[in-house]
């Protein structure tokens, strides 16, 4: 199939616009290169998925667009798809995730499509949707596994091409079904083959990378859902043929990271996207070398008000601009000011005290930092000073729980085990979770912070006896969500549990 020809010849123009290339003057200077930001988010639905959409329903026969159209999406293919049905004038129905961002089930509602809401993923809806065809016979428009699909988002690195000139070096697609990586990497490959294309994952939903890796497609069991644009358990088998060929690599990036670099865009173009829509840039400032001249596919903006406050949280983390500390000081008059001199001028983003029983006291601080090496030159100078200290930067227990919830140490609990939970974020998942957990072992710690998180995160802690670990161990196998054991956990330990540090 010649890619190239149906890419040139792709019907997108009636509904989608040539974006603008605009580059992160700020963000350049301070990296050394040049990085491009192709603003699909200033599409009519914010979202590069109509040029496909589009392209697909404009090549099908009349008979077959008066049986309806359906589509299986998170919520751009299903704008896309909704906003190509009232332009050609025909009925569509849009299975979409229930963990969908409320902003995209409004948009495409308003576009005047049905909505069925089901499952926690794009491979939840597809199955869903397959049925609906089988049983009704309407057509189904695939979100990116379609030659047709492919060569519309192709035109994406059309224009990218045309605008960046003869200086660009290289491109960063986000994937998660592939189809833009797909179009976009055969297009630069068959024109400009010294241009290398990178996709770009998150680390917790790859599942073209580990595909590549394996050599066939690979199925992820449970793949992360705060990128939900690019939430797909199993690539396409086109879209996986074509990334194997053309892509140069991909680079799998952090959720910390991605929020960072919706930061970036913010400062750079006062627009705030969505997660997937900030994966190219946050891989591009993670592999770019100076020098370099890099296009970062800006895929869409539709994320719900309510995640800014976590994007915000994430973005000092995956900046490195703050460092939380365990800090044991001596229960001894002046020690809080020497430990408060040392921190200087720096900016204290959190500060937890207790007195304890012992003769060391514990603080949890969070400091404002410049770099890595400012936060090591800060924990050396708290050692070198003789307080016990440990860093917790990393730790994601202290960060998701311990710093909104230390109070003292609780010597009286006998048994306790602690665990964490992750569930997808939904209505009614807190409630689906303690009607599992509830009752059977006493409750002695319970810790939830809604904060606009594709999961929901829990910290809890039961009184289990040891005659009865097994049994424990039995209920959490069944309960069907992610959990971890952390009862030995440092911020636990220090902060919440039964004995501090002798």
């Amino acid at each position: 199939m010649n890619y190239l020809t149906k890419i040139l010849n792709a019907n997108v123009y009636d509904v989608a616009v040539e974006t603008p290339l605009d580059e992160a003057a700020a963000l350049s200077r301070r990296h050394g290169c040049r990085f491009l930001l192709k603003r699909e988010d200033l599409q009519s639905v914010h979202s590069y998925k109509l040029r496909g959409a589009y392209n697909k329903m404009s090549s099908l026969p009349r008979s077959e667009l008066e049986k309806g159209v359906l589509a299986a999406s998170a919520g751009n293919h299903a704008q896309g798809v909704a906003l190509a049905a009232k332009r050609l004038g025909v009925k569509a129905t849009i299975v979409m995730p229930v963990t969908t961002p409320e902003i995209k089930i409004n948009a495409v509602r308003a576009l005047g499509a049905d909505i069925v809401l089901h499952g926690d993923g794009y491979s939840d809806c597809a199955e869903e949707a397959a049925r609906i065809v089988r049983e009704t016979g309407v057509t189904f428009i695939p979100p990116y596994d379609d030659p047709d699909v492919i060569a519309g988002q192709g035109t994406v690195a059309k224009e990218i091409l045309e605008q960046a000139g003869r200086d660009l070096t290289s491109v960063y697609v986000p994937i998660g079904g592939g189809g833009l990586a797909a179009g976009v990497s055969v297009y630069v490959k068959s024109v400009r083959p010294e241009v290398k294309v990178y996709g770009v994952e998150p680390e917790d939903s790859d599942c073209m990378s580990q595909s590549l890796k394996a050599g066939r497609r690979v199925t992820l069991e449970n793949p992360g859902l705060f990128a939900d644009g690019v939430c797909v358990k199993k690539p396409g088998a086109e879209t996986f043929r074509l990334c194997r060929e053309n892509l140069d690599g991909i680079v799998r990036v952090t959720t910390a990271e991605t929020c960072a670099a919706i930061k970036d865009i913010f400062e750079a173009t006062r627009g705030i996207v969505e997660p997937a829509g900030a994966l190219a840039l946050a891989a591009a400032k993670k592999t770019a070398k100076k020098g370099d001249v890099a296009a970062c596919v800006i895929s869409g903006a539709n994320m719900n008000f309510d995640r800014i406050r976590f994007v915000s949280e994430q973005t000092e983390i995956g900046e490195g601009r703050e460092a939380i500390f365990d800090c044991a000081i001596p229960e001894v008059p002046g020690s809080f000011s020497r430990f408060i001199e040392l921190v200087g001028r720096r900016s204290v983003t959190e500060f937890n005290y207790r007195m304890g029983e012992g003769v060391l006291a514990h603080v949890f601080v969070g400091v404002a930092v410049k770099d890595m090496e400012d936060r090591k030159a800060l924990r050396q100078a708290f050692r070198a000073a003789g307080f016990h200290c440990i860093d917790l930067s990393d730790n994601a227990l202290a960060k998701e729980h311990v710093r909104h919830m230390v109070g003292g140490l609780a010597n009286f609990i006998e048994n306790e085990v602690v665990y964490t939970f992750e569930f997808p974020e939904r209505p009614g998942a807190l409630t689906d979770f303690l009607s599992v957990m509830a009752g059977r072992w006493n409750i002695s710690l319970f810790h939830y912070r809604n904060h606009g998180a594709d999961h929901g995160h829990v910290l809890a802690g039961f009184q289990v006896p040891p005659q009865e670990r097994g049994a424990f161990a039995d209920a959490l196998a069944q309960i069907g969500y992610a959990f971890s054991d952390v009862t030995r956990d440092p911020a636990y330990k220090y902060f919440l549990g039964r004995r501090g540090r002798k």
